[in-house]
């Protein structure tokens, strides 16, 4: 369920922000798969364990696969 807030629009894959941000993936210590993002002050750590991970990486391949389709089959863009 996504709520609204009065005078905001809900974000989504499909809404574009001009949002500049880091991503860092790696192995923690712990055994654990981080993704850290940051953007300005907001810093946003999330830690997974091995088989999510690789579960979000499948999922990040299928949609690269989608992306390319849609545009044709192309390389497309690379956005940063």
């Amino acid at each position: 369920m996504q709520s609204t807030l009065k005078g905001m629009h809900p974000m989504g894959i499909n809404n574009e922000r001009d949002i500049e941000a880091n991503i860092q993936i790696g192995p923690t210590d712990r055994g654990m798969v981080r993704i850290f993002i940051e953007a300005g002050t907001v810093e946003i750590p999330m830690d997974f364990d091995p088989e999510e991970a690789e579960e979000i990486a499948e999922e990040i391949l299928a949609a690269a696969a989608a992306a390319r389709a849609a545009n044709g089959g192309g390389k497309g863009k690379k956005k940063r």
